[in-house]
C-alpha cells in the first residue's frame, strides 16, 4: 500500500500496528513538549506526514521512524513499542514486572534506585526540596519565597544549565541541540546536589523529558509537583511576556493541555502535590510551606 494510499483510509481500516505506532509517536511528542511542526521539521519530513504517522494511516518507512526517532530523543525501539528485547536479562525483569500495578511499580523502582545508587542519604534528601511543573506553576515565585522561610539557598536549575554550557537556553539549542541541552541538564543538577546540602530548586517544565535526570531528582530531592490549570498556567506566562514553549502555534491551549497530558504521570512521581489554582500567592505560599514542612519533618514555629 502506498503512502497516498494508506492516508485515504477509513479509520475502521487502520492497521492495528500502525494505529498503535501513531500513539506512541503521539504520546513521546507530548512528553517532550513538541509541536507537530517542530517535530516535523526536526526529522526531516512533512507535517502532513507526521500527521498520518500519528493518525495510524502513514505505513513509514524505517529511515522515517528513525529519523523520528531522534527528533523525539527515543530510541527506535521506543517508538515500535518493546524496549525490553535486548537482552535475556531484560526478558526476564520484563516477566516479573509485567502486570504489575503502578504502585507495584512504584516499590520495584525504588528499590532498584536504593540498589544502584546506594540509597540516597533521607535526611540529605528531605533537606533538598526541588519543585517541578510547566511554565507558569509558580516554582520560581514560591521557589524564593520557600528558600526565604527556610534559610535554604534558592537555585534556578536553569541559570546553572547556562552556566554550565556558557551561553543561553536559546542559544544552546540553536547551537547544540536537544541532546546537548539535556547533558547540560543533568550536569547542572549534579553539581547542584553536591554543593548544596540544604536548598530549593526551581526545575524547567521539561526535566520529566529525561529519565535519567528525573531519576536524580527523585533521588537527591523532595519533590514537589506544582499543579495548575491550563488556563492559569497560560495566563501565567503571557503576564511574563513570554508564550514559549508555545511560540508560533494556533492552538496554543490545546498545545500546551496534550504537554500537561503527556507529562502528569511523570509529574505524579514526585512526593508531594500542590494545586496553585484558585488561591491567592500569600494563600498558595501558606499552605505550600505546611506540606513542605510537614513531609521534611520541619518544626513550624510559625503554627
Amino acid at each position: 500500500m502506498s503512502f497516498l494510499d494508506a492516508a485515504h483510509e477509513s479509520p475502521t481500516d487502520k492497521d492495528p500496528f500502525l494505529a498503535a505506532l501513531g500513539e506512541r509517536i503521539r504520546n513521546l511528542r507530548a512528553r517532550r513538549g513538541l509541536t507537530r511542526k517542530a517535530t516535523a521539521l526536526a526529522a526531516g519530513i512533512s507535517e502532513r506526514h507526521l500527521a498520518n504517522l500519528e493518525l495510524g494511516t502513514g505505513n513509514a518507512s524505517i529511515l522515517v521512524l528513525v529519523q523520528v526517532a531522534r527528533a523525539l530523543q527515543c530510541s527506535l525501539a521506543e517508538i515500535l513499542g518493546d524496549v525490553t528485547t535486548s537482552s535475556p536479562e531484560w526478558l526476564m525483569i520484563r516477566e516479573l514486572l509485567e502486570g504489575r500495578s503502578e504502585a507495584d511499580l512504584h516499590r520495584a523502582r525504588l528499590k532498584l534506585a536504593e540498589l544502584f545508587d546506594g540509597g540516597a542519604d533521607r535526611q540529605g534528601r528531605l533537606a533538598r526540596i526541588a519543585l517541578v511543573g510547566l511554565r507558569g506553576a509558580g516554582k520560581s515565585t514560591l521557589g524564593r519565597m520557600l528558600a526565604e522561610d527556610l534559610g535554604y539557598p534558592f537555585v534556578e536549575l536553569s541559570r546553572e544549565i547556562e552556566k554550565v554550557a556558557g551561553c543561553s537556553i536559546v542559544e544552546i539549542h540553536s547551537l547544540y541541540g536537544t541532546n546537548a541541552y539535556r547533558r547540560y541538564e543533568r550536569r547542572a543538577l549534579e553539581e547542584i546536589v553536591q554543593i548544596y546540602p540544604e536548598v530549593v530548586i526551581a526545575t524547567p517544565g521539561g526535566i520529566v523529558s529525561d529519565p535519567a535526570t528525573f531519576n536524580l531528582l527523585l533521588t537527591h530531592c523532595l519533590t514537589v509537583w506544582l499543579q495548575a490549570d491550563p488556563e492559569d498556567h497560560m495566563k501565567r506566562v503571557i503576564a511574563q511576556g513570554d508564550f514559549r514553549p508555545m511560540s508560533g502555534s494556533r492552538e496554543a491551549m490545546d498545545d500546551l493541555k496534550r504537554i500537561l497530558a503527556g507529562r502528569a504521570a511523570f509529574y505524579a512521581k514526585a512526593d508531594l502535590t500542590y494545586n496553585t489554582s484558585g488561591h491567592s500567592l500569600e494563600e498558595t505560599f501558606v499552605g505550600l510551606r505546611a506540606a513542605v514542612r510537614q513531609t521534611a519533618g520541619l518544626m513550624d514555629w510559625a503554627a
